[in-house]
């Protein structure tokens, strides 16, 4: 059962052309169950089922909505900016997470595939606030509310929420197109961050999106 926020003051209108949908990490490497890292059976098996079951449908769907409202759509990604990874955040370099640049596993997955004019964050460490100009780059679009989506959920996408509330944007985070290894720590962080986000799910947002005020 999806887990949502109830009368949440945080869930307001969207107002068109200052709303933007923000997918965390959905490369190649993390998503292809032949190129992640090795880890539990079990907690492979729940992570590769959502996101093919539940969250890589639900981001397709928001995908289209975004684009078919012509609201701005952008995708931060783990790649770094050099070949040999020099420039990787210390905690990276620690953690042996290395996708050089231009490296093919670091791409967005073929069914989110950045299309002319949407833009692209390559960033060296969980929070894409930290790594990237992604602020800079939103106040420019004049972005107001963000909507946020993709992998981990209790990781990069916990970040991200957490970052972008700091700075006064106003967070969806949509909770059916997002995920981790385990239920237990997907809901974990549901609970633990519902302060910072107006946690909803993709139907949800597409009738808010649908709904979008001038």
């Amino acid at each position: 059962m999806a887990m949502t926020s109830v009368n949440s003051p945080r869930d307001m209108p969207y107002k068109k052309n200052a709303t933007a949908l923000l997918f965390v990490d959905m490369q190649e490497v993390w998503i292809r169950p032949e190129l992640a890292p090795q880890a539990d059976d079990e907690e492979s098996s729940y992570y590769f089922d959502r996101l093919r079951d539940t969250v890589i449908p639900n981001q397709q769907a928001l995908l289209s909505a975004f684009r078919g409202a012509q609201q701005n759509v952008l995708h931060t990604i783990i790649e770094s900016l050099t070949e040999d990874g020099r420039d990787r955040s210390l905690d990276h370099k620690l953690s042996n997470i290395h996708l050089p640049k231009g490296h093919p596993h670091a791409q967005v997955i073929s069914e989110l595939a950045p299309v002319a004019n949407e833009i692209v964050l390559p960033k060296t460490s969980s929070g894409v606030f930290n790594s990237t100009a992604i602020d800079y780059v939103l106040r420019n679009l004049n972005v107001e509310h963000l909507v946020i989506c993709g992998v981990v959920t209790d990781q990069c996408v916990d970040m991200a929420v957490r970052d972008a509330a700091d700075r006064g944007y106003l967070v969806t985070m949509v909770e059916d197109a997002c995920a981790t290894q385990s239920e237990a720590r997907h809901r974990s962080c549901l609970h633990a961050i519902k302060g910072y986000c107006f946690i909803s799910d993709t139907q949800t947002v597409l009738e808010k999106v649908a709904r979008m005020q001038g």
